[in-house]
């Protein structure tokens, strides 16, 4: 038996509107089905890797992976806290996330990389755009777990990956 319905707050005494905890709990359950299928794509492509780079990406992908779980784990910890219900099902993930999905085959290490980086700009559009409005709001909590671990965090990683597309010359002996 449901005891609370998803989109929903309760009352909790945190000292925030309960239209400020609904807004950023909507914002915070999109930001967390991205980032779910974010770290399920890094987990595809670090399973997928293969070239001249297998090593070095297939290391590299799983860190960014293993870095992402404890922003999902704290960004549902948040929604927690503010009185709402984290989307956890795998399949209301699907439904929810705006991150376009990819083939179920293997695609070139180029593509992988690029469909890393649109996911990590999708997220990071939201979370500047979530958190100025939070912190407009006085939703400093989510404010800072936006900037200082969702942001910072992607701005990092779509900074390791973008450096792996660009384009090297080719050099003959």
């Amino acid at each position: 038996m449901e005891i609370q319905q998803f989109g929903t707050v309760r009352d909790f005494p945190v000292g925030l509107s309960r239209e400020t905890r609904e807004y950023s709990c909507q914002r915070l359950n999109q930001i967390l089905a991205d980032t779910q299928i974010l770290y399920s794509l890094y987990k595809k492509h670090h399973w997928l890797m293969r070239g001249p780079t297998f090593y070095q990406l297939h290391l590299l992908l799983d860190k960014h992976a293993g870095e992402q779980l404890p922003i999902i784990d704290e960004i549902a910890e948040r929604i927690q806290t503010l009185g709402g219900v984290a989307v956890g099902d795998p399949r209301q993930v699907a439904e929810i996330t705006v991150i376009p999905r990819p083939p179920d085959g293997v695609e070139e290490v180029p593509a992988m990389l690029s469909r890393l980086l649109e996911a990590h700009e999708t997220i990071l559009v939201a979370s500047h755009d979530a958190a100025a409005r939070a912190a407009d709001m006085g939703d400093d909590g989510t404010n800072d777990l936006l900037v200082s671990q969702v942001i910072r965090t992607g701005e990092m990683q779509a900074w390791f990956l973008a450096e792996h597309l660009v384009e090297t010359p080719l050099v003959r002996a």
